[in-house]
């Protein structure tokens, strides 16, 4: 008998958390019922699009999670905040000026999005490809 062993780097598993996770944002988003649940599912919908093999996962008791070789970001919900947090943030370049949040650290960087905001999609892909291109530099290594 020949077994197969499935190796992974880092991130979630492959699968039905994968799935679960999902189905979790999904419940989520729709819980929110508000601007936030709106903002969450768009900023969502953008990291699919700039990375459409980016594994979505739940943790730390309710928090979307996005990896692709290593966290790219979080996205966490308040009363009057959607924050996304680059775990990797502090060295990525933002040339458009995201990043206005959590900028004292030497890792993480975020932005916060208020009711009302808009959103540089073209910004915010180039961001989440940058994130996904130093994690697999990161791997590599």
């Amino acid at each position: 008998m020949t077994r197969t062993m499935k190796t992974r780097t880092s991130g979630p598993k492959e699968g039905k958390a994968t799935d679960s996770a999902s189905r979790l944002i999904d419940a989520r988003i729709k819980e929110l019922g508000d601007w936030r649940g709106e903002m969450l599912a768009k900023v969502r919908t953008l990291i699919r699009q700039a990375d459409p093999s980016a594994v979505e996962d739940w943790k730390w008791r309710g928090v979307p999670v996005w990896y692709h070789d290593g966290i790219i970001c979080t996205g966490e919900t308040y009363k009057s905040v959607v924050k996304l947090t680059f775990a990797r943030g502090a060295s990525l370049e933002d040339p458009t000026g995201l990043f206005n949040s959590s900028l004292e650290g030497n890792t993480r960087r975020a932005i916060d999005i208020h009711e009302g905001d808009r959103i540089d999609e073209k910004a915010l892909k180039a961001l989440i490809r940058a994130a996904v291109t130093l994690n697999k530099s990161k791997a590599q290594g």
